[in-house]
């Protein structure tokens, strides 16, 4: 029977630290490959204009830049296979994974940076005006709206950031509130009811948003009294949370309780040798494409050292 080839290194996800994690470890001759998952580039394939990675001084589309990424870490030899892995066993000391097709491969190194998923609110509308005024994430796209009336929906502390952040952009920020009180911290709400410009409303949930080829306002309703208003917002960010793209992983390698892989600070190292996380899918903070690809290029100089220490490199 032919023996199985046992590859230096494989890198689940390509999204901007899959990619960097590629270029690293190609340039250290970990002849890397990388399985892009089922969506190819990450959570920029729908983004349109990045204006905040360093590069790009007149900006630049979300699928564009990935496609910099991809041709980047092939041009030094990293080969780029548009599967999915859906089953593991990280038991070691080499790790098998298997794609979506039944397809078992084995490695001695494996960089998780499967990203991390927003939650919407499932409304047609918030689908059709992607982009175009609706986002999830206000530093990424707060900016363009600056001067502007605009929403926030959740309760949580991402959301509470999202209306700091925005608060000292905008002339008015509607803080909506499905609950009659926040799951954010205390410091948090009392940031938030001590900005003058931030207007909570409570027990508010998002009937409708309004707009064809842009937002031109919110319709909400209120689940006490069954009213509804429209606010004349101009962008609504949804912040009610982030989905970390780890199920396969579960029961195999350490996360928290939301399901974001832990790595022992300052590294990308798990609680399993040879397996590295980098990415959304370990980040719960700050999930900005410039921290993605840091921590890819991390994980990659880890996986390199680890390799070289085993004398497999």
């Amino acid at each position: 029977m032919e023996e199985k080839q046992i590859h230096n290194c494989l890198i689940l996800g390509a999204g901007p630290s899959g990619y960097t994690a590629g270029i690293y470890a190609a340039r250290a001759s970990m002849t890397p490959i990388i399985f892009t998952g089922p969506q190819p580039g990450g959570q920029l394939t729908i983004t349109t204009d990045v204006e905040n990675y360093p590069g790009y001084p007149e900006g630049v589309q979300g699928p564009e830049m990935m496609e910099d990424f991809r041709k980047q870490a092939e041009r030094f030899g990293t080969v780029v296979k548009y599967e999915v892995i859906d089953k593991v066993d990280f038991t070691g000391p080499v790790h098998k994974l298997w794609t979506t097709g039944g397809e078992e491969i084995q490695a001695h190194a494996v960089i998780i940076s499967t990203g991390a998923s927003a939650r919407w609110l499932g409304i047609p509308s918030e689908e059709k005006l992607m982009n175009k005024g609706v986002s999830s994430c206000a530093v990424c796209d707060g900016f363009f709206f600056r001067g502007k009336e605009m929403a926030v929906v959740g309760g949580g502390d991402s959301a509470l950031e999202e209306a700091l952040y925005l608060s000292k952009i905008s002339p008015k920020v509607n803080l909506l509130v499905r609950r009659d009180e926040m799951r954010a911290s205390q410091i948090m709400q009392d940031r938030v009811k001590k900005a003058a410009n931030i207007d909570i409303h409570w027990n508010t949930v998002v009937d409708e948003i309004l707009g064809e080829e842009e937002v031109d306002g919110v319709r909400v309703l209120n689940r006490l009294t069954n009213e509804k208003t429209v606010l004349p917002v101009k962008a609504v960010f949804v912040a009610i949370g982030h989905i970390p793209n780890t199920q396969p992983f579960k029961g195999w390698i350490d996360m928290d309780d939301q399901g974001y892989i832990v790595t022992k600070p300052g590294s990308s190292l798990t609680n399993v040798e040879g397996i590295f996380a980098a990415g959304d899918c370990q980040d719960r903070i700050y999930r900005q494409a410039i921290t993605a690809a840091g921590s890819g290029a991390m994980a990659a100089l880890d996986a390199e050292r680890y390799l070289s220490e085993k004398e497999i490199l």
